[in-house]
């Protein structure tokens, strides 16, 4: 039997199949037992498909359909409710990080973007210090003295600071985001723009001899900050470069597509948006030494790693609860 001939004898059962699929996401109240024994009689036969696809046409899309079809139907079939404590959990301590590994390529763009922007500004103000006025901010240059650095150290009022820095960077991180519907353009220059001012701002205190301190009162938060503002970024590309280069599909398909995906990577960062503006509203201001600050940072860097490394291994060892891998992974183009 070849691929043309297996998918017109089949087609009519997998779309009966997929209907009840939706269905049952959308309103189970409304489910007969009629139906469930006919999902469940769908759902054998969709299997027993695939594995004759798998045997037969391991290379052709309509393997790649079934995978994705039998995955969502097992998933709904079998999986076990959860609570949404459950939920939350898993995705933050597994999903999230499954996102991220598969999304890597575009965040670590985000990044050398923001490096760009970065090194550009710091040797152009480096090698003249008098360019700080045109390639930073007014209110930025003027307000910046080096020579003043800690000398508000303990003064500040942290809770309102904290909160107020969560919110500035939870609206840079949105608007990395949403760039994506610019096809990118809005994600590129907000990357490179706030990679120019930290660049700028570390020549400055070149300058004055305050390069020690300055990264002092930077990395603590900023390891934390500038990860989240990378993989919000990457999000952004993500979805701007499928629009731009969508491949066999329609752009409306792939925003559709790459929309869930990139959310789900933006939500994923809010926490850490949480922790950095909380070191950045307590700790960075606070009257302790730099060798301090230092070791704060140190300890943000390894609790990224074995975040990481633990969601990695977490990832490997669980099956996904809910339809992402099937709605993205295999959720191709209908064949029908």
């Amino acid at each position: 039997m070849n691929v043309k001939l297996f998918v017109k004898q089949h087609r009519e059962e997998w779309k009966q199949l997929e209907h009840l699929v939706t269905s049952l996401h959308k309103n189970r109240n409304n489910i007969t037992g009629t139906d469930i024994n006919q999902f469940h009689r769908l759902y054998q036969k969709a299997a027993q498909n695939l594995s004759y696809s798998q045997t037969y046409f391991p290379n052709e899309e309509v393997t790649i359909y079934l995978n994705g079809l039998v995955s969502k139907a097992h998933n709904l079939l079998y999986k076990d409710q959860i609570s949404s404590m459950k939920q939350i959990r898993y995705f933050f301590s597994t999903k999230f990080i499954g996102l991220l590994l598969e999304q890597w390529k575009f965040v670590f763009i985000a990044m050398i973007l923001f490096t760009v922007g970065a090194l550009g500004s710091f040797f152009s103000v480096l090698n003249d210090p008098l360019h700080v006025y045109s390639v930073l901010p007014a209110h930025i240059a003027q307000g910046v003295d080096p020579e003043q650095l800690g000398s508000s150290d303990g003064a500040v009022d942290s809770s309102p600071m904290s909160a107020s820095i969560m919110t500035n960077n939870i609206q840079v991180a949105i608007l990395a985001f949403a760039g994506g519907i610019t096809f990118g353009l809005l994600t590129v220059y907000l990357l490179i723009y706030n990679g120019i001012i930290i660049g700028a701002l570390a020549a400055l205190f070149w300058h004055h001899g305050k390069t020690y301190d300055f990264w002092a009162y930077i990395v603590p938060h900023g390891m934390i900050e500038l990860t989240a503002i990378f993989i919000a970024g990457g999000a952004g590309l993500l979805m701007g470069y499928k629009l731009f280069v969508p491949g066999q599909f329609s752009r409306v398909y792939q925003l559709k597509q790459q929309a869930k995906r990139s959310v789900q990577l933006l939500l994923g960062t809010m926490p850490l948006f949480v922790i950095a503006g909380i070191i950045e509203g307590f700790i960075t201001p606070a009257a302790i030494s730099l060798e301090a600050k230092y070791t704060v940072a140190f300890i943000t860097v390894i609790g990224l790693i074995l975040y990481v490394i633990s969601g990695k291994l977490l990832l490997s060892k669980k099956q996904p609860i809910g339809d992402f891998d099937s709605s993205y992974r295999y959720n191709k183009k209908p064949l029908l």
